[in-house]
């Protein structure tokens, strides 16, 4: 049996989650429902959850504030939001799950599947961690992204990674310090959480860091030479737009 936590300002909002959760079967037990930072504080201490579904804005607060008020994280944690699109770049470069409201009933379906699958409450203290700090940075400074890989989550700056190479469904990440992580996603989903940071799909097989490039050699689509000496092929395709971003105004 899960036992869960809601918190969340709005009663509709409230009562549609426990309508959706009294749906998925008879494993879940809505323990509380919370309005406050200081109800959800206190009913987590005293009922020991399992999975608290966690509204990312609750009044004047957010959710991030109850977070950062605990000492552990001994609950897997879904976020339900209804943010913007930064917003949510930040919880896939965390690889936490999050509901979009109103929220769907096959979305919750799945991320309860996802959750009885694989439950590894040192790792959500970690994509936690990550959320902060992207949060915290905003869109400046390097981010942090978790890797999911075949037994984890490797967490890394996206300033680190010079390049990522497909391999069929999974995807290999060569970093600055010559380290190569095997990755359990594809390159087109990576491609989805670092759009807009920097990074470019130059052919089917490869996303760049455009930080790291030194030389384009042009050629029907030219090719790319990389700071660690790598050379990647540009799709013709791809060709006009990477020396867009290579040369803006160009």
């Amino acid at each position: 049996m899960l036992k869960a936590i809601i918190v969340d300002d709005e009663q509709h909002c409230i009562n549609r989650l426990d309508g959706l959760l009294q749906d998925q079967g008879h494993d879940i037990e809505v323990m509380a429902r919370c309005k406050t930072i200081n109800e959800a504080k206190g009913e987590i201490t005293c009922s020991f959850p399992d999975i608290v579904f966690l509204d990312v804005q609750l009044g004047k607060n957010t959710g991030f504030d109850l977070l950062s008020q605990l000492d552990t994280f001994d609950f897997e944690v879904i976020f339900t939001t209804s943010f913007d699109n930064y917003a949510l770049q930040a919880f896939k470069f965390s690889a936490l799950d999050y509901l979009l409201k109103p929220i769907d009933k096959n979305d919750l379906a799945n991320a309860l599947q996802k959750l009885r699958n694989h439950k590894n409450l040192k790792e959500t203290s970690k994509k936690i961690d990550i959320l902060f700090h992207n949060f915290k940075e905003g869109n400046e400074l390097s981010k942090r992204i978790a890797i999911p890989t075949l037994d984890g989550f490797a967490m890394l700056d996206t300033n680190d990674i010079i390049r990522l190479q497909s391999d069929v469904n999974y995807t290999h990440i060569h970093t600055l310090s010559n380290k190569r992580i095997t990755a359990s996603k594809t390159l087109k989903y990576f491609e989805g959480v670092l759009e807009g940071n920097a990074f470019f799909r130059v052919h089917k097989s490869h996303l760049v860091n455009l930080s790291f490039v030194e030389h384009y050699v042009k050629g029907k689509g030219g090719y790319i030479v990389l700071t660690d000496g790598s050379k990647i092929e540009v799709a013709v395709r791809r060709k006009e737009e990477l020396i867009k971003k290579l040369l803006p105004g160009s």
